[in-house]
């Protein structure tokens, strides 16, 4: 069973629209477990009508998390390996800060009043999030629709605190036919008289105009295909067509269930906060989506779904190309499916291999530790061992006065030279040093370590200068030895 948690920021937050939210709210969920490097967690982010309820079971309830195929032992998101992190985002309405929380200043629900927010806020706000875990550096951010949306923007507001991004049936940016789309859905709800601009709290709430959004926004997650092969011209519960305004085919009575059961857990200011914020996202640069994902560090997984008409693959495909334009790591691959952009939600074959490899792929860099301790030769076994006790070290590689590996020195090196009454660190210390490369895969720097009965490799570059410190515990979750 798992539980969702709530974290108050007692902090404001200021918005891209320039107001400022005293304070927020962000529920969120995790699985698996951070191990101690803190260098294993994975944040997943949600699509519009999603929440922080990703994957297991609440008490009490039968069905699981919205993404629960993909989260868990052996799947994609592997919880024996990862730490995964989902939160409800700004402007949500399951646990976070949105327009039906209340206002501080007047004790009521915002409504209408609550200020306009953006993917990046989102983004923001679930980086605020990361920082109360603890978690100097996410191991990959993961999202699909909109959630793609919020990984890419995480590639941009936040590169050096991210080592992968998986984008998945997302876009750079909301083309004219995707804003169509949502001010249909936005003017549906505005359009209905219960929602009384925005103040309906306690009162009957515009139900109606928020199932039609639901409607118009469900049809543009499927595909003609899928909606023939599963409806066709099929009739709901009579013989011929009525030759009047009732429902006649099994697709109407889909829909009509689509938006109603919607209403009865979505709040429909969430619907228009949420969709505007789709509407803003763009993250081209002077027109050019080189030019703004220039400066981005992640590695990428860009996947597109063959019959999604809502993000097309050729969005997907633009997305790769502005990154191999920028020499980025990335990897594309086009999920072969006729759900439309739902696919994303359903192809989890297809999505827990694909998504699985790419994870796994895990060279020195991604898990190595930068802010390395170094001391340099020549020094004391006295200086040394007081470095190592007041850092709470147990490797120290040893450096030149040029700067150099020349040496390692462990703990228990410093053991054994206090008890036989050694002076200096050059009379310990390791010369013959096992390193590794930061593009080196961590399988072959775990057997290193094994073959050499050591526990912790220095990352030097071509210079044999050191620029990280990989240790047996940061890559033994990753893969399956022992326990960090």
């Amino acid at each position: 069973m798992v539980k969702t948690l709530t974290y108050h920021h007692p902090f404001p937050l200021l918005l891209e629209c320039g107001e400022t939210l005293p304070s927020l709210c962000l529920a969120y969920e995790t699985y698996g477990k951070l191990n101690r490097e803190k260098n294993n967690a994975i944040l997943v982010c949600h699509a519009l009508s999603g929440d922080a309820h990703v994957a297991g079971l609440h008490e009490g309830d039968d069905k699981p998390g919205w993404w629960d195929a993909v989260i868990g032992p052996g799947k994609a998101l592997d919880t024996d390996r990862y730490f995964v992190i989902c939160s409800n985002v700004l402007g949500g309405c399951k646990g976070s800060t949105g327009p039906a929380s209340t206002n501080p200043a007047t004790g009521e629900p915002w409504g209408a009043k609550f200020p306009v927010i953006t993917i990046r806020d989102m983004v923001n706000a679930q980086k605020i999030l990361i920082d109360h875990l603890g978690i100097g550096q996410l191991y990959a951010v993961v999202g699909g629709s909109m959630g793609g949306m919020q990984a890419l923007q995480w590639t941009v507001t936040w590169p050096d605190h991210m080592k992968k991004a998986v984008v998945i049936a997302a876009s750079a940016y909301s083309t004219p036919q995707q804003i169509a789309f949502n001010e249909v859905g936005r003017k549906a709800i505005i359009s209905d008289p219960h929602w009384s601009n925005g103040d309906y709290y306690g009162k009957v709430p515009p139900t109606h105009g928020l199932a039609l959004a639901r409607m118009v926004g469900h049809i543009t997650y499927l595909s003609n295909e899928s909606m023939h092969e599963k409806f066709g011209r099929a009739l709901q519960g009579k013989d011929r067509i009525g030759f009047d305004f009732s429902t006649d085919f099994r697709i109407e009575s889909y829909l009509h269930h689509q938006g109603d059961t919607f209403t009865k857990r979505f709040d429909a200011n969430s619907y228009l906060y949420i969709t505007k914020a789709i509407d803003y996202f763009d993250l081209t640069k002077d027109g050019s989506l080189t030019t703004g994902l220039a400066d981005v560090k992640a590695a990428f997984l860009v996947i597109s779904v063959s019959s999604d008409w809502l993000y097309p693959s050729y969005q997907s495909q633009e997305i790769v190309s502005a990154l191999t334009a920028n020499e980025a790591e990335v990897h594309y691959s086009e999920i072969r499916s006729n759900y439309g952009h739902d696919a994303f939600l359903l192809e989890f074959g297809q999505i827990n291999y694909i998504v699985g490899r790419f994870l796994s792929r895990t060279i020195v860099r991604d898990v190595m530790i930068t802010d390395v301790e170094t001391i340099e030769e020549g020094t004391t076994i006295a200086v040394t061992a007081r470095r190592m006790v007041s850092q709470g070290l147990n490797h120290l590689p040893v450096l030149s006065s040029g700067g150099r590996l020349v040496g390692i020195v462990t703990s228990w090196d410093i053991a054994k030279a206090v008890a036989s009454n050694f002076l200096w660190l050059d009379e310990i210390m390791s010369r013959d040093v096992v390193t590794t490369m930061p593009e080196e895969p961590i399988e072959d720097a775990a057997r290193k370590m094994e073959e050499h009965a050591i526990s912790a490799l220095p990352v030097i570059d071509g210079n044999q200068h050191v620029i990280g410190l990989i240790t047996a515990d940061a890559i033994s979750v990753l893969i399956g030895r022992g326990n960090p």
